[in-house]
């Protein structure tokens, strides 16, 4: 698949079969995430490949509840709070593979430098043919330090991009694109 087939349909994933993900594809990913620039070319990220079951299951429901303790009264809408209250509801849609890119530092180029990374690794699933997900509902839980301890991390490492990676049901259709707003200066 050429790169502009990858972009033009990449699409968030979630629905997975339970086919694993091979060890040398997972390393393809992120052999391709790396190639991605970064701040200073410091390249300061690290990859958690978690596909134990029990962890994935771990995480998802400390993410949820966590989710639901943390964030301020009012802030998570009702359709937020209903899913996070579901105990069948997993977060990672049981997806047999979850990514975590981390920053080794904290920069003010931490999120940019890791979300540059996440970008190629799900294109690069994409081109192979796989699904990816960036789940958000897991990030505040994994930068804590129990979190962090449960992925055996460093307390200084940043997580930043939770993926999800799986084989897909289906095809996920397109989603209709804005119109960008461009504003053009000179010539």
């Amino acid at each position: 698949m050429d790169l502009n087939e990858a972009i033009y349909t990449r699409r968030a994933v979630r629905e997975f079969t339970e086919e694993a993900v091979a060890e040398p594809i997972l390393r393809q990913l992120i052999d391709a995430a790396v190639q991605a620039p970064s701040a200073v070319n410091q390249q300061p990220w690290s990859f958690c490949v978690v596909r134990d079951k029990a962890l994935l299951a771990r995480i998802a429901q400390q993410s949820k509840a966590h989710m639901l303790a943390a964030t301020p009264a009012g802030l998570l809408s009702h359709h937020f709070q209903e899913i996070l209250n579901d105990p069948k509801f997993d977060i990672f849609y049981h997806a047999p593979a979850l990514i975590l890119i981390s920053s080794v530092t904290e920069s003010p180029w931490t999120v940019e430098n890791c979300a540059l990374a996440a970008q190629n690794l799900m294109l690069a699933a994409r081109a192979a043919g796989l699904g990816t997900c960036w789940i958000g509902f897991a990030q505040m839980w994994l930068r804590t330090p129990e979190g962090k301890a449960a992925l055996g991390l460093p307390p200084a490492y940043v997580p930043v991009a939770p993926i999800i990676v799986g084989h897909p049901k289906s095809t996920t259709p397109p989603v209709p694109r804005k119109e960008p707003e461009i504003h053009w200066l000179g010539q």
